[in-house]
């Protein structure tokens, strides 16, 4: 019994340690331009790769022939980005804990996506991919240009062309 009090003691305490911090899960770092903490950004960058992912393969499944073919693109670049990060934290570049599912902002969009068909699942896809692209490039570039893990920093770097060409992709398809 001692045990698992104890157990279940670590894993209150470390719930917090793993949660991302207020002042990026608020905002307030984007707003005045603050660079993430690691940890924040390994957690923000992975859910992200986690939502498009999973958003991507519904798309693929439900909308018309454009969308089809960006989606496939995020999915696949996404896959990509996702590797990478994984990567880096298991290799011990980068000090950080992987998060094991999306936000519940993430998830209830996706729950909402799954709830819709034709255009209306298109528009909303179309309108999300815009919203988390626009964050992503954020992210990235803040941790880019002002990050604490020199690995971590030159992959933010180098990583972020690409969603700026997502985000650019995304409001086209917005059109």
């Amino acid at each position: 019994m001692k045990k698992v009090f104890i157990a279940s003691l670590a894993v209150l305490l470390a719930g917090p340690a793993m949660a991302e911090s207020t002042a990026e899960k608020t905002g307030i770092n984007s707003l005045i331009g603050v660079a993430p903490k690691t940890q924040d950004f390994v957690q923000e960058a992975d859910t992200s790769d986690m939502f498009e992912i999973e958003s991507s393969k519904l798309a693929l499944e439900r909308s018309d022939a454009a969308t089809k073919t960006f989606a496939q693109q995020m999915v696949t670049d996404h896959e990509k980005t996702s590797s990478e990060l994984k990567a880096l934290v298991s290799s011990g570049k980068v000090q950080a804990q992987l998060p094991s599912t999306m936000t519940k902002a993430q998830q209830g969009m996706l729950a909402k996506l799954k709830g819709l068909q034709g255009d209306d699942f298109i528009k909303q896809y179309h309108s999300d991919q815009e919203s988390v692209h626009k964050d992503a490039v954020d992210l990235f570039k803040r941790y880019g240009d002002g990050g604490d893990n020199a690995e971590l920093k030159a992959w933010a770097s180098s990583t972020r062309p690409a969603l700026e060409h997502h985000l650019q992709m995304a409001k086209d398809l917005n059109r």
